[in-house]
């Protein structure tokens, strides 16, 4: 890098170097998700301070993104890129290719990845996994072991294929993703709820002989029912109404979309099902097309 600087991805490393089972916690891809960081920082502590209670190999990359977490940058900074659609990268392309294809060289030995992200800075996002079809046969019973409270299946999109997880699946390197939170904030519940189910998982794999976490929850799984996506039909500020991650009843109002110019309600959105918000707006200004919520129903 310019004026003498190396760019450097740090990982922190419990266990020998030829310990099985080899399971990588991967964050910090998105410069303005920080959840993540929080999660690193109590699964590091509670490895390094009971090192005796493991059997196998626990890697944490906190920072994926360096340069990105560092100016708060979604991300890339200078390069303009967003790091998540250029995996699986290339030896001879641009620095940032060579960058996610050294990533997943060092990646893709392992025995399962959890690759932990927030939202952005306008939605909140329940603890959540996201499982490509393709991938729910392998991918459902390690997502159930990890504390969350709803685990989508989705559709694979022509998007996906330039992510890190789909990258790794794809070369068989099991790869589960996580989405809590909001962007550029930290939710110490949602986090020490994701902590607790990574030492579950850890105990299932028989790398952690340590104390199994309490009241470990039962995920929803939506491969039964289906996902609605609400939009903005118009422009403004919204105002909620309903709460994230409750259930609601169809044609129940979700919030007003108003204009502070005139005082007029541009629109009422109501939601169109009976069932689970799992994604809800939180940044207040919205144009036309702009996401409001997803709601889960298992009819």
């Amino acid at each position: 890098m310019p004026v003498l600087e190396h760019l450097q991805i740090r990982k922190f490393v419990v266990g020998s170097a030829e310990a099985r089972p080899r399971i990588c916690i991967v964050t910090g891809i998105h410069g303005d998700e920080l959840e993540g960081q929080y999660v690193c920082y109590k699964i590091a502590h509670k490895l390094r301070t009971h090192q005796s209670k493991i059997n196998g190999r626990v890697e944490i990359y906190p920072a994926i993104n360096p340069l990105g977490v560092d100016s708060v940058c979604r991300g890339i900074p200078t390069f303009d890129l967003d790091m998540n659609r250029i995996f699986p990268g290339a030896t001879d392309g641009h620095v940032v290719e060579r960058i996610a294809h050294d990533v997943v060289e060092d990646l893709k030995d392992a025995d399962l990845v959890i690759d932990i992200h927030s939202s952005n800075i306008f939605l909140y996002e329940m603890p959540q996994a996201r499982i490509s079809e393709s991938t729910v046969e392998y991918l459902l019973p390690y997502a159930e072991m990890l504390n969350l409270n709803f685990i989508w299946i989705h559709q694979a999109a022509t998007v996906l294929e330039s992510t890190i997880a789909h990258s790794l699946n794809s070369i068989g390197t099991p790869t589960v993703v996580v989405e809590m939170g909001i962007g550029m904030r930290i939710t110490p519940e949602y986090g020490n709820q994701l902590v607790d189910g990574i030492f579950n998982l850890l105990r299932n794999f028989g790398v952690w002989s340590g104390k199994q976490p309490e009241n470990i929850t039962t995920p929803i799984v939506s491969n039964k029912g289906s996902v609605s996506m609400i939009n903005a039909g118009a422009s403004g500020i919204v105002v909620s109404y309903a709460e994230h991650g409750t259930w609601v009843k169809a044609n129940q109002r979700l919030c007003e979309i108003v204009n502070p110019l005139n005082g007029k309600v541009m629109q009422e959105v109501c939601s169109p099902i009976d069932g689970l918000i799992f994604t809800m707006r939180g940044y207040p200004v919205v144009y036309e097309g702009s996401l409001i919520a997803r709601i889960y129903s298992p009819n």
